[in-house]
């Protein structure tokens, strides 16, 4: 990777498990996802010195900060690191110039206060300088924790959950604002979350963790919609999680088919599956596509399937259907359509509906549990 990049790797056993090992480019934005108490924090407060890991490494910029087997640990101080916590962490004493002047101590008096004021204008806090975090919204209060860190012109900033204290509406305003924001700045940025629409919003790799562990790294919408293993996928919430079985492969048609109920599927080419065997695969609900109930297409044959709407939940753009193939309540299918399809097409609870399975995003995964989202029966 580039020098001016991030590279971490952190193991121990306790107190709290870690096997996590990732970089992050110059001018990246990677999220760190998992569930509560799968180590995000700590791995932010490893890298900014903060905690200690039993062992591992972190680098930046070509410098070792942290390497246990060379006994290099740099104090946080020494590691130019902006971090955002989660509630701020503000002074209340001070103001918002303040704030932002405490972290250039290093400076003259006079530079503070400009630098202080220079870098709230950057996160639009022109006039504000002089309020203190009380007479501030929770969104301007963020906006002052992010100038405070970038005002140590850091080599790698860390947000821990920074737009989780504020309403929806601040919170994409300031999501866009970091979005901007980014561009300008040409260093790391390592951000945790716990929303995956945010994840997917700002991020331009995503970062799986459980108990610690790196579980997959790539560009967010692949991870979300082909996870390396069930685990994952229960972890980003994907939604038609599936069990089958491989019957054959056909390389002159590039693909793979799949026994699944009563329906035979074609499958993008998957050789390392061997015919016969028992599979977990998924396809996520966008890839579910519908029919038209008034004028069937003739080009509506890619892995068509058969069923009635057992839940129908409009939710503003989007409708979310729950779909019982072949009328079986313990074999079902979800989609997400369109409201002005869905009103289009008078979709109900009880209607039957036909909808095409496209084949290129019927993803397999290497384990198949006992139990997936449905009795066994319906697999």
């Amino acid at each position: 990777m580039a020098s001016a990049g991030l590279h971490v790797r952190l193991q121990q056993a306790h107190p709290i498990p870690l096997a996590a090992a990732f970089e992050v480019a110059a001018g990246e934005l990677l999220a760190l996802v998992g569930p509560s108490g799968s180590g995000k924090t700590t791995i932010l407060r490893a890298i900014a010195g903060l905690v200690h890991p039993a062992r591992g490494e972190v680098a930046c910029g070509g410098e070792q900060w942290l390497d246990t087997a060379r006994a290099v640990r740099l104090a946080p101080q020494a590691r130019q690191v902006g971090m955002v916590f989660q509630h701020y962490a503000l002074f209340p004493h001070l103001t918002a110039a303040g704030n932002v002047e405490a972290a250039l101590l290093d400076r003259p008096p006079a530079v503070r206060r400009e630098r202080a004021r220079e870098l709230l204008a950057t996160v639009h806090l022109d006039g504000l300088a002089d309020r203190l975090p009380r007479q501030l919204s929770g969104g301007q209060q963020q906006r002052v924790a992010l100038a405070r860190a970038l005002a140590r012109e850091p080599r790698v900033l860390l947000l821990d959950e920074p737009f989780s204290a504020v309403d929806q509406v601040t919170r994409r305003r300031l999501q866009r604002e970091l979005g901007m924001l980014r561009q300008r700045l040409a260093i790391p940025i390592v951000l945790v979350t716990h929303d995956l629409e945010e994840a997917g919003v700002l991020a331009d790799r995503m970062v799986v963790l459980s108990r610690g562990e790196t579980l997959q790294d790539g560009p967010p919408f692949e991870v979300m919609a082909k996870p390396k293993s069930v685990h994952v996928a229960r972890l980003v919430d994907f939604q038609n999680l599936l069990r089958g079985e491989v019957l054959a492969h056909d390389p002159s048609g590039d693909r793979t088919l799949l026994r699944w109920l009563d329906y035979t599927l074609d499958a993008p080419l998957t050789r390392a599956v061997s015919p016969g065997t028992r599979v977990a695969w998924g396809i996520l609900p966008a890839h579910c596509i519908l029919h038209r109930r008034d004028r069937p297409s003739r080009g509506e044959r890619e892995n068509p399937i058969a069923g009635v709407i057992g839940e129908y939940l409009p939710f503003g753009e989007n409708a979310a259907v729950t779909m019982w193939v072949q009328g079986r309540q313990d074999a079902e299918l979800r989609l997400s359509v369109p409201t002005h399809v869905a009103d289009r097409n008078r979709l109900a609870k009880g209607v039957e509906i036909r909808v095409s399975l496209l084949k290129e995003a019927i993803h397999f995964m290497p384990d198949a549990p006992e139990r997936l989202t449905a009795p066994e029966s319906a697999r």
